[in-house]
């Protein structure tokens, strides 16, 4: 059998509401990550480790440094006819902007025409994973579905931030039913504190999805959506499979980052996915060269780490130190440091994330935080210290006690 020609859709004009400050000026999945990466990074370097290099990324909110990124990064081979292009809301199907991410796709059709594939690979931007969608097409393909939703094992107590898929039992390869974002869900037959989570990716025969798409399109009664309207569809006609994420198999993968895949829809969820990245045996393993993330790579000089004036030594441990970074004479733990990051002498910084170009100052403290690019923190200064002095100074602070300062936000001295 020839192989199936697959043109992949990202869907990229996300808000992230949720990710506020982090998205006050840029699209969800062009927000930072791990110190060196943007969050798009990880779908578009499992694309093309699959092997597929024909990519359009669908565009919309803030998405200036998300283009800038992709144009500078992501560059293929167009004389093989490979391609990730990025390609904002055109309202050629009416005066509006997307809609929603059906109405993104639907409004994009004429990528999809112009490329004629046989299956359409539809994936969000920011979720932190490695999958071979290969694999997933090969499932797709042997179901003789119209479409396969990536299912993920989740804990019960976040049922209600997924689309949620429930299999029919005398068949379990296809899906039953499938609610966005329920407030309950029966639990999986042999862990009833688990349900299973769509991951938001999806494998489309193309003439299926037309279809779908344009009768969606007619409708008055709907979202526009890819999980809360069009899988349904295909799962009110019994023509929907659920492809299990735990059969896919990853070149270098461990046991322990194997079924790794995480949303980072919050502050909390990013700052814990950061978090994974830096025990001696991370949850997720960046050092994984079988299976590479891609990103830009900085112009910035080696990190160093430098004693002071003083002669105090600069330290970090359990920390990720991209390049620029210097601390000189600073003590950090359990940390992120990003781009051009310096650490000034008896400075602390714990168990934070700090992206390109934060400046801590003499003697400050940072604790428990995210600080966003371009920030500098005054000799002496303390954030993450003292929640209810961080409210009040204008920084975000999460319920779980996380603090965020935006960028380029000003901290005055303490």
């Amino acid at each position: 059998m020839a192989p199936k020609k697959v043109l992949a859709v990202v869907l990229a004009g996300g808000e992230g509401k949720r990710l506020m400050p982090l998205t006050a000026d840029r699209a969800k999945p062009a927000v930072p990550f791990a110190g060196s990466y943007r969050l798009i990074d990880f779908a578009l370097s499992n694309l093309v480790n699959s092997g597929y290099l024909q990519i359009v990324v669908l565009t919309q909110y803030k998405s200036h440094s998300l283009d800038r990124h992709i144009s500078e990064t992501w560059r293929m081979s167009t004389q093989l006819q490979q391609y990730i292009a990025s390609v904002p809301a055109q309202q050629r199907r009416g005066k509006s902007w997307f809609l929603g991410s059906a109405n993104a796709i639907y409004q994009s059709l004429n990528l999809i025409h112009d490329a004629q594939p046989d299956i359409v690979v539809v994936i969000g931007a920011d979720h932190v994973y490695r999958m071979d969608f290969e694999q997933m097409v090969d499932a797709h393909v042997k179901s003789g579905a119209s479409v396969s939703v990536a299912a993920v094992r989740q804990p019960m107590n976040l049922v209600d931030q997924f689309g949620v898929i429930e299999v029919d039992q005398d068949n379990p390869g296809r899906i039953k039913a499938f609610v966005e974002k329920p407030a309950t869900t029966p639990g999986l037959p042999d862990d009833p504190n688990s349900f299973l989570a769509s991951m938001g990716n999806y494998v489309f025969t193309r003439e299926a999805l037309l279809q779908a798409l344009e009768d969606d399109a007619a409708r008055l009664d709907t979202k526009h959506d890819m999980g809360g309207d069009i899988i349904p569809y295909f799962v009110e006609r019994n023509d929907a499979a659920v492809y299990d994420f735990t059969t896919n198999d990853i070149p270098g993968a461990t046991d322990r980052d194997r079924q790794y895949w995480r949303d980072v829809g919050t502050m909390d969820s990013y700052y814990d996915a950061n978090m994974d990245l830096i025990s001696p045996l991370p949850l997720f393993n960046l050092y994984n060269l079988q299976w590479p993330i891609y990103t830009r790579q900085s112009v910035s000089p080696p990190a160093k780490f430098v004693r002071s004036a003083s002669g105090r030594s600069g330290e970090a441990h359990d920390s990720i130190v991209s390049a620029g970074v210097v601390v000189s004479g600073g003590a950090v733990q359990t940390s992120i440091l990003a781009t051009d990051v310096f650490i000034d002498e008896a400075a602390e910084v714990t168990g934070s994330v700090l992206l390109d170009k934060v400046t801590v100052g003499r003697g400050a403290v940072v604790r428990r935080a995210i600080i966003d690019k371009n920030v500098r923190i005054p000799e002496g200064a303390q954030i993450g210290v003292d929640a209810e002095l961080d409210r009040r100074r204008g920084f975000s602070v999460t319920d779980s006690g996380l603090t965020i300062v935006s960028k380029g936000q000003v901290v005055a001295p303490s």
